[in-house]
């Protein structure tokens, strides 16, 4: 299949096309971890965006429901080097050519996704437009719709991914409310892991409805778009108003920073991949974690009663913020991983003592 990206920059990409024959547009974004593809096709705060996985082969292990960290997949498009059409892994149910193709995602394969990725770099996070097609695609036209195209950000991309109606998940004594802005289902699975029963709320449920089930503390989840458009803020500050224990995980701490006052801004070309290092603030203690970001805390407007918590050890941004006396936490890094390294998930583990007195 004929195949091509284009930038709004009016830089081309042609290559040959995979998954589904259509036309999307979304913004170019790139991820540099080794392995979890499937993970991240299916984690919500990929929404309105066309991924670049910038790591050279691409499905060699299939796919699998196990790795789903939604029902399907979430990204808008998928630009790859090479595609690995025989997967081997005795937990494959089928090729990622097929899965994509059946859940209606385009992907392009054969791009030098270096040049792509220093682009982005280069000029930062950038809309664009995907096409694959059984017919020779006009490219001139294709750069003409390119010029033209939106960003997603300009919506409440929460609002697009998030359930529609309350959930509950686990069995276990102590409750715990999830703002889902677009929640990854390993989240859902680690504090119920912990012995606690997690009530899932749509991101515009008011903070009133949440406390209607008596939880015993809040987490705000990650999820995609700008923080500033969530609705999940009022909620937040509610929160914090009450007393009740609360932590955010990626954007649940930009909404828990907004929400205690602070400030917010998009990073140049944001943090995707398995292997970022955060630094605990006032230690020498490094942890790598795994991301998928595009905006920010600015810690500069924190409050004084609010600190920093961690700290990106490459361009020093905002990883995470604590209150200095109350039950207040997020961490803009993921505890969960999946995929990537577990060095954090002690986080949810304090979090759940604090949740159930036992700090």
């Amino acid at each position: 299949m004929y195949s091509a990206l284009a930038l709004r920059d009016g830089t081309v990409f042609v290559g040959m096309g995979f998954g589904a024959s259509c036309k999307v547009s979304g913004e170019v974004v790139f991820n540099t971890g080794m392995a979890g593809y499937t993970e991240s096709i299916t984690d919500p705060s990929y929404w309105g965006q066309i991924l670049v996985q910038t790591y050279p082969l691409i499905g060699n292990y299939g796919v699998s429901r196990n790795d789903f960290e939604s029902d399907g997949p979430r990204i808008t498009g998928y630009v790859i080097s090479q595609l690995c059409a025989e997967p081997s892994h005795h937990s494959s149910e089928k090729t990622l050519d097929a899965w994509l193709r059946e859940s209606g995602i385009p992907g392009i394969q054969g791009v030098d996704t270096r040049a792509l990725t220093k682009i982005i770099r280069n000029k930062g996070t950038i809309p664009g437009i995907l096409q694959v097609s059984d017919k020779e695609i006009d490219i001139n036209a294709l750069k003409e719709d390119a010029s033209k195209v939106s960003d997603p950000n300009e919506r409440d991309l929460t609002m697009e991914v998030t359930r529609d109606s309350i959930a509950v998940f686990g069995k276990g004594r102590t409750r715990i409310a999830l703002i889902d802005c677009g929640t990854k289902s390993s989240i859902i699975d680690s504090l119920a892991s912990l012995g606690m029963q997690v009530i899932v709320f749509p991101v515009d449920t008011p903070f009133d409805t949440i406390m209607e089930h008596a939880p015993g503390g809040l987490v705000i989840s990650n999820g995609p778009g700008d923080p500033k458009k969530c609705m999940a803020v009022k909620a937040a500050r509610a929160s914090l108003e009450h007393g009740l224990p609360t932590m955010g995980v990626c954007m649940g701490n930009q909404v828990l920073g907004l929400a205690a006052g602070a400030d917010t801004y998009k990073l140049k070309f944001g943090h995707r991949s398995q292997n970022q290092p955060c630094i605990e603030a006032g230690t020498k203690r490094c942890y790598i974690t795994s991301q998928n970001h595009g905006f920010a805390i600015d810690a500069k407007t924190l409050p004084e009663d609010w600190k920093e918590w961690f700290v990106n050890a490459n361009d020093r941004s905002n990883e995470g913020i604590i209150h200095k006396r109350k039950p207040f936490m997020s961490v803009q890094f993921h505890p969960e991983a999946s995929p990537g390294p577990v060095d954090t998930g002690f986080l949810f583990e304090r979090f759940a003592k604090v949740v159930k007195n036992e700090a």
